[in-house]
This record gives C-alpha cells, structure tokens and sequence, in this order.
C-alpha cells in the first residue's frame, strides 16, 4: 500500500524559496563583491574583514543549535519571521557604520540571524510540516536556493556602482523587510493551521538500535564537517588555486561553470535521487569533491582539467546541500529534527571558518597542489564516514524508512 505523504503546498515551498535566495544573497554571498569597497572606505586591509567575517561565522555556528532547539520547541516558521527582521535590522546597522570596529558588530549581528534564517531552519519548517514527504521538497527547496549566488554576485556588483556600499545595504535591508518578513510569518501561519488540523506527520521509525545512534551520530557530523573542510577550502581560494596551479584564462569559464552544475545535480537528483538510499547519495556527493580536486592536481595547467574540476565539485557541492537537510531525517525523523540540524550546521561553519585559513597556511609551506591533496584527504576520510552509516543502515532491519511516494511535488 502506497503512503501519501503530508506535504507543503507549492506557494511555501516558492516562498521559502525565495527567501532563500534573498537570505543566503544578503547575507554571505554579498560579502565578496562588497570587501573591497568595505575595506577602502573603513582604511582596513581586506584580510581584516574576512576576518571579522570568519568570527562571526563562527558565532553563528555556535548558535545554531540553539537556534534549532527554539525552532523545534515553538515552530520553524516563527523564528524564520524573527530572524528576517533581525536580519533587516542588522543590515540597517551595517549601512550606518561608521568605522571598521562598528561594522564588524554589525556584521556578528547579521551572522546571528542568519543562524535563524537560512537552510537549517527552512529543512525544519518543510519537515514540520510534512514529515517523511519533507524528503522530495529539501530538493525541490535546494533547487531554488541554488541560484543565490548567480542572482546576487552580479546585482551587487550593480548596486554598489549606483548606490554605493552604503545605499546597497539598505537596499538588502529593505528586501529581508518586504520579502522575507511576511513570507515567513505567512508559512508560520501555515504551520499552526496543519498542527490544528492533525496533519504534521509522526516521527520516523527509528532507524537504529539505541546502541548505534550515537555511533551513526558522530559519523555523520564527522562526515559533514570533513566535507565543509575541503569545500570551505577550495571555494574561498579558488582564484588562488587556478594561479597557484598556473591557470590563469580558464578561472572564468570555471567560474562560471560551477554554478550550473550544482543546478544540475539537483535537477538529476529530483529524478532518481528519491530512489537512492541517502547515506548513499552522501558518499556519492563527498566524493565527488576530492575527485574534482585530483583530477585539477593531476591535469594542471589543462583549462580543460580546471573545467571538469569544476564541473565535478560543482556536482558534489549541488548534492551536498540537499543531503544535509535529507541525511539527518532520514536517519533519525522529526523528533529534535532543528536542533540536529543545528549540531551539524555548527561543524560545517566551524570548517567554513577555520579551513580557509590552515589551507592559505599549508598552500605557503608546502605549495599549492600539496595543500589541495591534504584538503582532498578530508574529503576522502568524509566518504569513509559516510559509508560507515551505509554499511551501519544497510540490510532490512536496518534499512530508513523511505521517502513516501511524494504527492507533495511542488510541480
């Protein structure tokens, strides 16, 4: 007999959507294309503020479990609504600063309600609401959000040349206010009918014995933080890397084709990824990255080696947002679903703050391809973790509980 899953109606999953790529637009990818300008107008070095950037990150990271603990006590939906208008309050602060000193608190403020407001807590909501169905709409969810980056790289680059820093964040102020704000408390309305309405689902059968969750646990933010290590790594020094390598033209066409492929792996998971066991399609997402990486190393300066590199991490990069959200339900359902989210978002920024920094260190002892290959290692030993839960979960006593048939699709 065929479950048909509770599921998310197609305005909340846009909506939810859209807020996504407002929030991860605003408040992290922004940030490249406006240091610069930062920087000359503060008389700091760019280095100080990604620095000031990295702590907050690290704040951030500190309190997402918190974050998912209140999201799963009163409603994802209600914090997202808080959290976006922090978010707009934070991004005011930011656009009055007056000195370097003023905008990293700023900055620590806009990195707190990011906490609130991004992936984590939007897994949680779709979860909330419709349980083992949440499964099919993270991807549907993911595919949206992945054009964050596409969207905002250029139109900040638009609004600092017409506004200036300043003006461009009261512009993103203004955007989590309109947007994001009433879209969130809207879902939170949602939310409250379909628990009075009896319709959130049960939690998930476990799919563990009480003495393998804690190992399945650590394996899997093990795995997470391993993987945030090689992707953190790569990504914030991609220019650096290609040079370091001695490719120089091809950065662009790497660049630009990055993105696409991780659109592309969440428009090729939407048609057979349900099918595949998620700790799977984990190992198959981990380890897609290192591959991209050892084939830049063994082919450089081939532009056409950087090419599949970043065809290949882009795909690994696409499957891994889904897999955080999906890999967790999975393996242990909806019962303390946020704060589970929280432990692992806390890791993967723990690596997103501190990975940077040990590769620019290794790449200056030991050269470029030697850091790449150690940065490829966790990235390996992030495989290993995540086949350590298939092999743990695998058999019919062992098995998760399968997505329901999805009526849920938002199509």
């Amino acid at each position: 007999m065929t479950i048909i899953a509770p599921r998310a109606p197609a305005w909340l999953i846009w909506g939810l959507g859209l807020t996504q790529v407002i929030g991860y637009g605003t408040l992290y990818y922004s940030f490249g294309p406006l240091a610069p300008h930062l920087a000359a107008s503060f008389g700091w070095p760019e280095a100080a503020l990604y620095a000031a950037l990295a702590a907050s990150l690290l704040l951030s990271g500190a309190v997402a479990p918190w974050a998912g603990r209140l999201a799963d006590r009163h409603g994802a939906g209600p914090m997202m609504g808080l959290g976006s208008l922090a978010a707009s309050v934070a991004l005011v602060l930011c656009a009055l600063a007056p000195n370097g000193p003023a905008f990293t608190a700023a900055l620590f403020a806009i990195e707190l309600a990011a906490a609130f407001v991004l992936y984590p807590l939007a897994f949680a909501a779709l979860a909330q609401i419709a349980g083992a169905g949440a499964q099919r709409q993270i991807v549907h969810l993911t595919l949206i959000a992945g054009f964050a980056s596409t969207l905002f790289w250029p139109l900040t680059t638009f609004l600092v040349a017409q506004l200036g820093w300043r003006g461009t964040y009261l512009v993103f102020a203004g955007l989590n206010l309109v947007a994001c704000v009433p879209l969130h408390f809207a879902i939170a309305g949602h939310m409250r009918q379909s628990r009075a309405a009896g319709r959130v689902p049960t939690v998930l059968a476990g799919l563990a014995k009480p003495a393998q969750a804690r190992t399945l646990g650590w394996l899997m933010l093990a795995g997470f933080a391993l993987t945030g290590v090689l992707a953190a790594s790569v990504l914030m020094h991609m220019v650096g890397i290609l040079a370091g390598l001695g490719i120089g033209t091809a950065g662009v066409a790497v660049a630009a084709l990055f993105g696409p492929a991780q659109v592309l792996s969440r428009v090729v998971n939407m048609g057979w990824g349900s099918g595949l066991p998620q700790p799977w399609l984990a190992v198959i997402a981990a380890g897609l990255m290192p591959l991209g990486v050892l084939v830049l190393v063994l082919t450089a300066p081939s532009p056409w080696g950087a090419m599949a590199f970043a065809v290949l991490f882009g795909l690994g990069s696409g499957l891994f947002s889904i897999v955080g959200g999906t890999l967790p339900l999975t393996l242990f359902g909806t019962t303390g679903y946020g704060a589970r989210l929280g432990l692992v978002n806390a890791g993967r920024q723990l690596a997103s703050a501190l990975a940077p920094f040990l590769f620019s260190l290794l790449a200056t002892l030991l050269g470029t391809a030697p850091a790449l290959l150690l940065a490829a290692a966790a990235g390996v030993m992030a495989v290993l973790a995540f086949a350590g839960i298939g092999w743990l979960t695998r058999g019919p006593s062992a098995s998760p509980v399968p997505a329901p048939q999805a009526s849920g699709s938002t199509q």
